[in-house]
């Protein structure tokens, strides 16, 4: 099966909505499980890790969820279609360096993704737009509870689900949001929030998780425990710190717009003019600059333009969109002109912002 002709086009993809979602992207619930009496995939043999890939894999594609699923052998998925799942955060990246042993399995919604033979044999995942927490645990728990019933998971009666890493051990859960804060990142209290979510024990981490920076201003906010509290009140948990990040994101964009707007309308109006007229732009800088245009749609300073169109160009400008869309294959150099010609395209329907907002009532930047 091919995937790229499988996966959801990015202009759908981008249209979907959800609660609170000009704040949280998404929502995602993941759970490790490990076959009994095998040994975990970093020290699995090439013959183990088959063994496990061939139990697995067909045990999650008969999941009734999984019909019409694609199935696949790590080996067999281009470096190209590998990347694609990262940047769709489909896919870990320490997933896509897998080869023989390791497989994948994903729903046609996009909603259900099963690695095997990651750092774990079996890392299952909902994904739900907007903050979805409470649908996306009870989606994957169904799923886990059918596959329990299949499969012979390692389970102590004192420890709970045995894990390759001694954090996931337990109930084996990370609940996750991917929230986008322009707000708190241009107040300058981007900082003191992390700092106060950290010593509620949950992480936060940049926009392709461990080790990645917050592109975009968008940040992945987990729990870290895994052990002595329950999947429920792990989830209810995150719900409610995020309720409280996203209280202070909107008390952020509303504090900027009252007492200095015109910083505000200055750093989206930059944002759009590069966006619209740059001949060569990075990934990193269209991310940030797309942050930038996100929050001026939010806050209604681009006329009849609707957030899908810079959700789906956080999409189509990340390097393995781009090359996917050219036959041949680009340098670095080259995807900086692609993504800014493809860039201005897009925006030559997008007038530049006109903010007519209660900090700067009856006027817009093109008035004097």
């Amino acid at each position: 099966m091919d995937l790229q002709k499988f996966l959801v086009p990015p202009a759908e993809s981008a249209r979907r909505k959800g609660p609170h979602d000009r704040i949280v992207m998404s929502s995602r619930v993941r759970l490790a499980r490990n076959i009994k009496d095998a040994s975990f995939p970093g020290w699995a043999k090439k013959q183990e890790r088959v063994r496990v890939l061939e139990l697995i894999r067909p045990t999650v594609e008969g999941l009734p969820e999984m019909k019409e699923a694609f199935s696949e052998a790590m080996d067999s998925l281009s470096t190209l279609d590998k990347q694609l799942l990262v940047e769709r955060h489909l896919i870990s990246r320490e997933h896509a360096a897998k080869s023989v042993g390791s497989g994948l399995v994903l729903n046609r919604e996009e909603t259900l993704c099963f690695m095997i033979n990651e750092e774990d044999h079996l890392r299952m995942q909902a994904l739900r737009p907007g903050l979805q927490l409470r649908q996306a645990w009870a989606t994957i728990d169904t799923a886990d509870s059918a596959l329990e019933k299949k499969l012979d998971y390692a389970f102590h009666h004192e420890l709970g689900y045995l894990t390759a890493c001694p954090t996931n051990i337990g109930t084996g859960i990370r609940v996750s949001a991917m929230l986008h804060l322009p707000g708190l990142v241009l107040a300058e209290q981007i900082n003191p929030i992390i700092q106060s979510v950290n010593k509620l024990g949950l992480a936060v981490r940049g926009l392709y998780g461990e080790g990645t920076e917050a592109l975009g201003n968008v940040f992945q906010v987990s729990n870290q425990m895994t052990l002595g509290e329950s999947e429920g009140a792990i989830v209810e948990r995150l719900e409610k710190v995020l309720a409280q990040i996203i209280e202070h994101e909107e008390n952020a964009r509303a504090t900027l717009l009252e007492k200095n707007a015109k910083m505000v309308y200055n750093h989206i109006g930059r944002a759009y003019g590069i966006l619209a007229n740059a001949h060569s732009i990075s990934s990193k800088e269209t991310m940030n600059l797309l942050s930038l245009m996100r929050l001026g749609v939010d806050l209604d300073l681009f006329a009849g333009v609707e957030r899908s169109l810079v959700d789906e160009l956080f999409i189509l400008t990340q390097p393995a969109h781009l090359q996917q869309q050219h036959a041949e294959k680009l340098s670095s150099e080259e995807r900086d002109l692609l993504r800014a010609d493809m860039v201005r395209e897009r925006l030559k329907q997008v007038n530049r912002p006109n903010p007519k907002s209660p900090g700067v009532p009856g006027r817009g930047l093109d008035k004097p």
